[in-house]
């Protein structure tokens, strides 16, 4: 079973591992990833970022994902949480947590969903920099990451 939250507040990524594990002794890995703001773009200084979101169908897509995953990898549960509002550098986006019973099925779907979330969740960001304000477009290289997983 994955949890998936979109919030505003931040989170505890040591208290959500606990909430997963518990006293189970059948997970052989746990896998995590992190996003943070970064304090540049380009050439350019980040003050702030805005994350906006489609409320409902965020979710929806997260879980859509997620259940892919959940399909192709033996996933003994997991997490996934994206912030959105007003974030600042160093602030945490995104905690991918997968729990499987081998490292590398972990591994292997914490990338996945990390590169579809990026590619096909329904999230806006736009950055306040020393450069001026601007939306942040997909990258061509995040796609290319998503296509390895359609073969």
């Amino acid at each position: 079973m994955m949890k998936i939250l979109v919030q505003e507040h931040n989170f505890d990524i040591t208290a959500e591992i606990a909430g997963l594990v518990g006293k189970r002794t059948d997970i052989g890995g746990i896998v995590t990833f992190t996003g943070l703001v970064r304090d540049f773009h380009g050439s350019h200084k980040v003050q702030k970022m805005t994350l906006e979101h489609f409320p409902g169908m965020a979710e929806k897509q997260l879980e859509t994902i997620c259940k892919t995953a959940q399909e192709r990898w033996p996933l003994l549960g997991g997490t996934v949480i994206h912030r959105y509002g007003q974030l600042f550098p160093g602030d945490q986006i995104v905690l991918v947590i997968t729990l499987c019973a081998h490292r590398e099925a972990a591994f292997e779907a914490a990338s996945f969903i990390m590169d579809w979330l990026k590619t096909d969740a329904p999230f806006w960001k736009k950055e306040e920099t020393s450069g001026g304000d601007h939306w942040v477009e997909a990258k061509k290289s995040d796609s290319l990451k998503t296509e390895k997983w359609q073969k």
